[in-house]
């Protein structure tokens, strides 16, 4: 497992615990409610990152999407 799928399966334990209500210590930070749209951010470029490391992509570029 790489270290973007260990980093990953953590933010979703983070974020689980926060919508379970509760705060969640990763190293020295402390996450709460207020931090779930930060969890959310990271959860969502970890993913990006393992499907890439999955799809044997090494790219470290994104495509900015400005339509919205």
């Amino acid at each position: 497992m790489s270290t973007a799928s260990d980093l990953l399966a953590k933010y979703i334990a983070a974020e689980m615990a926060i919508l379970d209500g509760q705060s969640f210590r990763m190293g020295e930070r402390i996450l709460t409610m207020a931090d779930l749209d930060v969890v959310r951010r990271e959860r969502a470029s970890l993913e990006r990152r393992v499907q890439g490391e999955t799809n044997g992509s090494s790219a470290r570029y994104q495509v900015a999407d400005f339509s919205s």
